[in-house]
């Protein structure tokens, strides 16, 4: 194992495992902290937590037996995954995992760079960016659970550590990678623990990751995954291949699960409801996540019989999500759904569906648990930052896991069409 990574949640773990593939390397994903060594050598394994909203205390410690199954595997560099938008509060969790990562590893420096252009976020000034919009006025500022109303990383991150945060501008990136380590070397000669660096394209996470080649700890999005493996080809590690993304077909019905309520996953429910029957699950009408999956099924018999694809979301707008958080707390108003799909997702695979898309953190770690999967095999991506997979556990299963704000509009429906 070349790289061993850790990341917040699961769909998070997919987007970068999604990224590595892309660059070469054979990646394997796990849910949770393996309990024994892979049966295999992958170039990179992405340890997949569900940690992002959990208490800081919590995602440290889950966090470190990650880190110590990784090292025991023999990973030679270490990346802590978080979200593209940077998802956290004040009290964490990216800064105090960080924290903990750099203490074990005994490194003084890492960087922060959720930057990924190719899904419109980029960072500049320190500032982090959605399509021409700051973070803090685009949708995340109405997060459920991490509402984003900063933009200004310095200062966010600055909020969870008690080390020293600094900036690495664009103006250095600009230069390359030497100017990049040149900056690295003088931030960390000043007591900087943790460098938010800039980028606002492809050729910036190039560089940043050309830079990186030194460091124990690299703390990013999926994006700066985009440099690293050229470090290991460089250094005569990694050879060139050609079949990263290669996996079996997996045959059987077709479902898609949605519990994210980001503005691009509203797009996308919209758009397969169009054409596929589309369920809503509702907490406010049901006594339990039992009795909601009960209902959904009930409402989705005849596409399930016929082998038709359907639709199941929770997904909402900022009103109705309120709402509902306003009845139930916020807490149990998360709980009862991500239950409900994890009980759904069971049920389902009972009754021959294999091939799953999954769209929301919260919801995909649900899912996963429920369906006993324990790695993931990454294949090709359908859209960036998001590739269909192959599910090892009790069933054999493919899955997309998708990330809120990620995917086309047509995403549902083109992750479908792209099965054999």
């Amino acid at each position: 194992m070349l790289l061993g990574c850790i990341a917040d949640d699961f769909t998070g773990a997919t987007d970068l495992a999604s990224m590595l593939v892309r660059a070469g390397m054979r990646t394997v994903q796990t849910i949770g902290v393996p309990s024994r060594p892979l049966g295999e050598a992958p170039d990179a394994v992405v340890v997949a937590l569900k940690s992002r909203t959990i208490p800081a205390r919590d995602a440290v410690a889950q966090s470190l037996a990650a880190l110590a199954w990784l090292r025991g595997q023999g990973a030679k560099q270490f990346y802590f995954k978080y979200c593209s938008t940077f998802d956290s509060t004040d009290a964490g969790n990216i800064g105090p995992v960080a924290d903990a990562l750099l203490d074990a590893l005994g490194a003084k420096l890492t960087i922060a760079c959720p930057a990924f252009p190719t899904n419109k976020r980029t960072i500049y000034l320190g500032h982090l960016f959605v399509g021409d919009v700051l973070l803090s006025d685009s949708p995340m500022r109405d997060h459920p659970l991490t509402p984003m109303r900063d933009a200004n990383l310095v200062r966010v991150l600055g909020r969870q550590t008690r080390r020293k945060v600094a900036l690495v501008p664009h103006e250095a990136v600009a230069k390359g990678a030497d100017a990049i380590r040149a900056a690295f070397a003088k931030l960390e000669a000043d007591g900087v623990a943790h460098a938010v660096v800039d980028a606002i394209d492809d050729a910036d996470l190039m560089a940043i990751g050309s830079a990186c080649r030194d460091l124990a700890l690299v703390t990013a999005g999926s994006g700066v995954a985009l440099g690293l493996p050229q470090n290991f080809r460089a250094a005569g590690l990694l050879p060139a291949r050609t079949d990263a993304a290669a996996l079996p077909d997996v045959k059987g019905a077709s479902a898609v699960l949605s519990g994210s309520c980001s503005a691009q996953t509203r797009k996308q429910v919209a758009a397969m409801a169009r054409t596929h029957t589309a369920v809503a699950l509702d907490p406010l009408a049901a006594a339990s996540a039992e009795a909601m999956a009960d209902a959904a099924l009930a409402q989705a018999a005849g596409d399930l019989a016929a082998q038709r694809p359907f639709l199941v979301y929770s997904t909402a707008e900022p009103a109705q999500v309120a709402k509902v958080q306003s009845a139930l707390g916020r807490e149990r108003a998360a709980e009862l759904i991500e239950q409900a799909f994890g009980v759904l997702a069971a049920r389902l695979v009972e009754r021959g569906v294999r091939r799953l898309v999954v769209a929301g953190g919260e919801t995909a770690g649900a899912v996963v648990q429920a369906l006993g999967v324990e790695s993931l095999a990454i294949g090709p991506a359908i859209d960036p930052g998001v590739p269909w997979t192959t599910a090892r556990g009790r069933t054999t299963l493919a899955l997309a896991l998708k990330s809120g704000n990620f995917g086309s509009d047509d995403f549902f429906l083109k992750s479908l069409a792209m099965l054999p």
